[in-house]
């Protein structure tokens, strides 16, 4: 497993970590307590050090299971939990909350449903336009005074947001939607991560599903499934993002001797600082990780990657779907 260091954190990070939303079961179509269980051990156990949580995914049932399964044979200290903060919720509705009450009720909340007495990365879920970064930044800054953090993330941030929360707080991660398919964090965020020494966490790493290479054209998703609401799991789009998987697919078992999702997550980890998060809710789903680790992308695989983007997906967009509104109510929290 290779491995960044991460200003602040006891252990050396993975550079894959285990995203847990789905877990959490929340727009996912649910999921099963002990088989997650198992996922989160499973990942521990084959050297996965970075488990990515929030109290929103599931509405504290994700950060339950995540504390359920590191409680068992000494996981929690080979463990970085990741969690974060800023997001409520009343009858099934979410909604944006940096306040300093806010934040401290639920690192509280947290700690208690992770079963620990430290959260090893705590991060801002989405920026709050009612609340100044500055209050927000400043409540981070003194719970890790207080021993009850040791590094402070931010989620969904742009560069200004981070500049004015910088001012006040160190930020040693940032977090966002970030895979071959949805890349707008070239633009500005990577460049700034990059000059300042902040860790990228790509979250969306495999793209909901779409580069782990199993969804078809006839494949169905039940429930509150957050992909019967993504564009691109929609045709005629779906068709182009399929073309795209099927090229990348026949490219990396020729060039490399990989699978697609290899290649996808292989990407990310040679774009820099970066730790590409991967959602999985069965223990075989963290199988190929394997695949990933030792072997980097050269000039001119990045190339061909290049033109098969360009010659499969006419039609692309980003996740911008996930976005919440600039208002309080939110659905989609990623």
């Amino acid at each position: 497993m290779e491995t960044i260091d991460i200003t602040g954190l006891p252990l050396p990070v993975s550079r894959v970590g285990l995203g847990t939303w789905a877990i959490g079961g929340w727009m996912w179509g649910g999921s099963d307590d002990n088989r997650a269980i198992r996922t989160i051990q499973a990942a521990v156990d084959q050297g996965i050090t970075l488990i990515d949580t929030a109290p929103v995914y599931g509405f504290g049932r994700s950060e339950e299971l995540v504390g359920r399964a590191l409680e068992a044979d000494g996981r929690r200290d080979r463990a970085i939990i990741a969690t974060k903060c800023g997001l409520e919720w009343r009858d099934g509705k979410v909604y944006r909350n940096s306040s300093p009450r806010r934040i401290r009720q639920e690192v509280e909340d947290s700690l208690r449903r992770l079963r620990t007495d430290r959260i090893d990365l705590y991060q801002v879920h989405w920026p709050d336009p009612t609340v100044p970064i500055q209050e927000t930044a400043a409540t981070l800054r003194q719970l890790r005074r207080e021993g009850k953090i040791h590094a402070i993330g931010v989620s969904n941030y742009t560069v200004e947001q981070m500049k004015v929360f910088r001012d006040i707080a160190p930020i040693h991660t940032v977090q966002p939607p970030y895979n071959l398919f949805e890349r707008a964090a070239e633009d500005e965020i990577l460049p700034y991560a990059v000059d300042h020494g902040i860790a990228v966490l790509a979250y969306g790493a495999l793209c909901r599903g779409l580069l782990a290479g199993s969804i078809t054209a006839t494949t169905k998703f039940a429930g509150d499934d957050l992909r019967r609401t993504d564009p691109k799991f929609h045709q005629p789009r779906l068709n182009q993002y399929l073309a795209a998987v099927t090229a990348f697919d026949r490219f990396a078992r020729k060039r490399f001797g990989k699978p697609v999702i290899a290649l996808a997550v292989r990407w990310i980890l040679d774009r820099g600082k970066t730790v590409a998060l991967w959602g999985a809710r069965r223990p075989e789903q963290l199988e190929p990780v394997v695949d990933v680790m030792g072997w980097s992308i050269d000039n001119e695989g990045m190339q061909e990657i290049e033109r098969i983007l360009v010659e499969t997906v006419k039609d692309p967009i980003g996740p911008e779907f996930m976005a919440p509104p600039q208002t309080s109510d939110m659905r989609a929290v990623a």
